[in-house]
């Protein structure tokens, strides 16, 4: 029988035979295990497993989903009214299986070949142009981590722009507590000093500060006018933060109108499933001046060869990978298939939509008041959205019974003071069942909705009228643009999202060979249960004994995490990479500071690593100091061991990449990590290349302490078009304590028995909880063989290309035995020095070829760094091979002069069916060398929408909204 392994790697054990003879490895037992012992240095070279290992034996794919049903089972679906920033909300169906359930959407990665990426940066110019609308602000990322962190980026967007030297930035006591929580993690790392203030009570503001952060509505639910407080802010010389809830937009005045600089939040009632916390597309506005402040990324129109609208990332130049240390944030990706969503929603309910959904949560708060009040109870605030703060003498005792003997989930504020949050989904008999719980009337209908038998007494009648405040209705219009007024029917709405999907590619098309981003397969079985409602209709917050399943997932694979990267503590909190990197870091600072080496600030980083290494380490409070590479892209030991010596006392941490970022194995990775304890420090492994070490080699052997991991590369979680991602960390066990803890999390222990009291990084304890079992099933179906398989065949694969495209391209680095890891760089800039063909050219024509280019000039300019991954048959992989010495003899045409240097199927790429057939054909090359290089593509040719963007144009004439209509006549 099959195994999911089988099904998973691509090349059959025939088709690996036969690249390992173009390798000139023959070895008759264990060939591929041959490759393995030449590429990986022996010093840290594991055998396969002896059988002790954690991980059980290779479930199938019935087996593992019979599983996860019954970790679901031990999950209660109760209804939550916690609120705090996570709300039940109603997927409408024709997102959820358009989008969410799509491979189309799901397996696409960031739009950095944006001709191809038309689709879904047309969806994040809507979620721009949602949030940006909503918020009265100018301009809107294309998604921020979530709500907390995104409150945190605005903290320092704030420091950035303001122009006092002040340390200060108020934080309001209405702020969620989790966000409280965050915010004391980040400010302190950076020598920011909080000074929380009650604002809506009128505390003022401390004379100096460089910004302040208001809640609104506040957490309690009250509904109140910050201009003042803003006012004052700006006369202090600060900037002001608002985090606000978008659905309340609807009907409260926009932050912009009250005199905002950011917006902050959450998108996540926007139809995305509250997930046990995530994933959810947090969000970032600001005001017109800041827009190159702003984090993350930014989606804007630009225009392409024929002067057509296109759309594409812009402000590039800020992304984290170019800016290293100068960058103003950590994140290098966003939330893109939740802003999809979020975007989405907006879209099918339109603006009339989203102000009757909100008109029926504002009315559903209001009418539990009203019988709140009718039964006695104490309703603290008077003006409100969608939270209630109710006093009662035996608070703990009323969340309980709410609890076991309605099903409904309420926040105990205190002893003597209950919070009640509604939502769209919330019933009538929710609300009675709570105000039953108060001493209010019972109706007709019971806890869960079912009409009692003999039971004439009818519900109390409904408020006719909301709680807001007159003077902060909303009087100006929102969500204006024709694309939020014309998908009304579900016909429209299906045929739209196919239509965006059609001009993307994705995994579902062919290959994506980008190097250091590990497009591998998603396996729909992976997939299938994070739409189970037992996982996706959990509360962050839920209390322990109803998320008894997810918990147990949980333990189960940071146990599985931590024993194949030979650590001892694992913490899935961090919900990217940039979050888990940041993580690791703190607690390498949380320890030395422990130890009272406080001088311990800096962290040396290879020139080779990844941008979001040095960003990490100043978010981290730390200096960074550059460590050379040699000319074969290992680590300079000389220079290490002189930078050593020069900060001696000062050494904090090591950051290292391994295999590196060059796509080789180190041979002295062991001596640098020696040399780093040697002096005192810590060694902080990079774990975005463990892809190419799983099963053959472990970070913690080779003398790490700490590393992140990267969920959504080596364990098979989706890109969604640049975004979700899972960042876990994972440490030592003298590290273990200064990993993230959650003031709100259901229990204090983790795996193997650890306590965690380092700080909050992301806004919900496990991070984003929902697509956990996305990795869970990818460990279990593959088994500890299976995964080592898999790496060996990544490593194959890369090799494999390396050595057919060597002579055409030269590969730029390999090990001391000629072999590179699970990706390789080929060096473009001979081609471009004889022919004047670019790496851009190369990219582009890929297009026509039906491909994904690799990553384009990272870590070396003028480069394409590739990675086959092992899910690629070896068919795909040679149509790859094949295109790219095809592209080589096209640039080699141009050289000769068969066609011109300025108009030739490269410098032209990528061509669309218009180009070709408008007008006159006048090129130097027929149609059929522009659309048809190869003839298989004839009865698969995908089409690009669009021709080469104008990259500097976007920047020049910055448009991040959705353009008029006009603009595409």
């Amino acid at each position: 029988m099959t195994s999911f392994a089988d099904r998973h790697i691509g090349t059959t054990a025939q088709a690996q035979r036969r690249m390992l003879e173009e390798l000139g490895i023959a070895d008759d037992e264990a060939p591929v295990e041959a490759l393995m012992r030449q590429a990986v240095p022996a010093a840290i070279f594991t055998s396969a497993s002896d059988g002790d290992s954690r991980i059980p034996r290779a479930a199938s794919e019935a087996e593992a989903l019979s599983e996860l049903r019954g970790f679901a089972a031990r999950n209660t679906v109760n209804t939550s009214m916690i609120g705090l920033g996570y709300y039940g909300t109603i997927t409408p169906s024709v997102i959820q299986r358009n989008v969410l359930e799509n491979p189309s959407w799901y397996t696409a990665y960031t739009p950095y070949q944006p001709e191809i990426s038309q689709g879904r940066l047309e969806a994040l110019i809507n979620f721009q142009t949602m949030v940006a609308d909503l918020t009265g602000l100018s301009t809107a990322n294309a998604s921020m981590l979530d709500e907390s962190t995104a409150v945190a980026e605005g903290m320092l967007l704030a420091r950035r722009a303001s122009k006092t030297k002040s340390d200060v930035f108020v934080v309001d006591a209405g702020a969620f507590p989790q966000t409280k929580a965050l915010l004391e993690t980040r400010a302190a790392a950076l020598g920011i000093e909080l000074v929380e203030r009650d604002l809506a009570a009128g505390e003022t503001l401390p004379d100096e500060l460089f910004g302040v952060f208001v809640q609104y509505p506040a957490a309690s639910g009250l509904v109140w006018d910050p201009s003042a407080v803003i006012d004052a802010a700006h006369v202090a010389g600060g900037l002001a933060v608002v985090a606000a809830d978008l659905l309340a937009l609807t009907l409260i005045a926009s932050p912009g109108s009250l005199g905002a600089d950011v917006a902050v939040g959450t998108t996540q009632r926007f139809g995305v499933p509250m997930a046990f916390g995530g994933p959810h597309a947090g969000y970032m506005a600001v005001r017109a001046g800041l827009e190159r402040q702003l984090p993350g990324r930014l989606v804007g129109v630009s225009v392409d060869a024929d002067g057509k609208p296109a759309y594409r990332l812009s402000l590039q130049t800020r992304e984290q990978h170019i800016r290293r240390e100068k960058a103003t944030s950590n994140i290098c990706t966003a939330q893109v298939l939740l802003a999809v969503m979020a975007s989405m929603y907006a879209v099918y309910h339109g603006p009339d939509g989203l102000r009757e959904i909100a008109q029926s949560v504002a009315g559903k708060a209001a009418t539990l008041a009203a019988w709140m009040r009718e039964a006695g109870a104490v309703v603290t605030n008077d003006a409100f959205f969608d939270t209630l703060e109710v006093r009662a003498a035996d608070a703990a005792d009323i969340v309980a019974r709410a609890h076991d003997e309605s099903g409904i989930l309420l926040r105990l504020v205190d002893d003597r003071t209950v919070s009640i949050s509604v939502d769209e989904t919330t019933t009538d008999a929710d609300l009675n069942a709570v105000a039953a719980l108060f001493g209010g009337k019972t109706s007709a209908f019971g806890a869960r909705g079912v009409e009692r038998a003999g039971d004439e007494t009818k519900p109390a009648e409904r408020a006719d009228a909301d709680a807001l405040p007159q003077e902060l209705r909303r009087s100006d219009e929102f969500l204006t643009h024709p694309v939020f007024h014309v998908h009304r029917s579900e016909t429209a709405m299906m045929r739209y999202l196919k239509g965006l999907a059609d001009r993307d590619y994705a995994l579902d098309r062919g290959m994506i060979p980008l190097g250091s981003c590990t497009m591998k397969l998603n396996a729909a079985t992976e997939m299938a249960a994070i739409t189970w409602p037992e996982f996706a209709q959990i509360h962050p917050f839920a209390p322990e004994s109803d998320v008894a399943g997810y918990l147990e997932m949980i333990d189960q694979l940071e146990g599985w995490l931590a024993e194949v990267t030979g650590y001892d503590a694992v913490s899935l909190q961090p919900n990217a990479g940039s979050q888990g990197e940041l993580a690791g870091l703190l607690a390498i600072r949380g320890y030395h500071r422990a130890n009272g080496d406080e001088g311990r600030t800096v962290c040396l980083i290879p020139s080779s690593a990844h941008g979001t290494n040095a960003a990490s380490a100043v978010l981290a409070g730390m200096k960074v100091v550059v460590v050379a590479c040699d000319d074969l892209g290992n680590v300079d030991l000389d220079d290490l061991r002189a930078k050593i010596a020069a900060h001696a006392d000062e050494i904090a941490a090591l950051m290292i990449t391994y295999p590196s970022t060059h796509g080789v194995y180190e041979q002295d990775v062991v001596e640098i990590t020696s040399a780093v304890h040697a002096a005192g420090g810590q060694v902080y492994v990079d774990g975005a290349n463990l892809n190419a070490l799983l099963g053959y080699a472990r970070f913690g052997d080779l003398g790490g302490d700490v590393s992140h991991l990267n969920l959504h590369k080596t364990f098979a979680i989706p890109h969604g078009g640049g975004g979700p991602g899972v960042g876990p960390v994972a440490a030592k066990e003298h590290l273990a304590a200064h990993l993230p803890s959650h003031p709100l999390a259901q229990r204090d222990a983790h795996a193997g028995g650890y306590t965690f009291s380092g700080g909050v990084v992301s806004a919900a304890p496990y991070g984003s909880a929902g697509i956990l079992p996305i990795s869970w099933s990818y460990v279990r179906m593959m088994g500890a063989e299976g995964l080592r398989d898999a790496t060996a065949a990544a490593v194959l694969s890369a090799n494999y290309i390396a050595a057919r495209l060597g002579e055409h391209f030269p590969v730029l680095y390999t090990g001391e035995n000629g072999r590179v890891a699970h990706e390789c760089i080929l060096d473009l800039r001979p081609l471009k020095e004889s022919t004047g063909i670019t790496v851009d050219d190369v990219a582009k024509r890929l297009i026509d070829y039906g491909f994904h280019a690799p990553t384009m000039s990272f870590p070396v300019p003028g480069t394409l760094m590739v990675e086959p991954t092992e899910s690629e048959d070896l068919g795909e992989i040679d149509r790859f091979v094949e295109a790219m010495i095809m592209i080589a003899q096209e640039a080699d045409d141009v050289a000769a002069g068969r066609w011109p240097a300025d108009d030739n199927p490269l410098v032209n790429a990528p061509h669309t069916a218009v180009s070709l057939i408008a007008g006159e054909w006048d090129h130097a090359y027929t149609r059929e060398d522009a659309a048809y290089p190869v003839r298989s593509l004839v009865s698969t040719k995908y089409w690009p929408p669009v021709r080469r963007i104008d990259q500097a144009y976007g920047d020049r004439n910055l448009v991040c909204a959705c353009p008029p209509v006009e603009a595409f006549a």
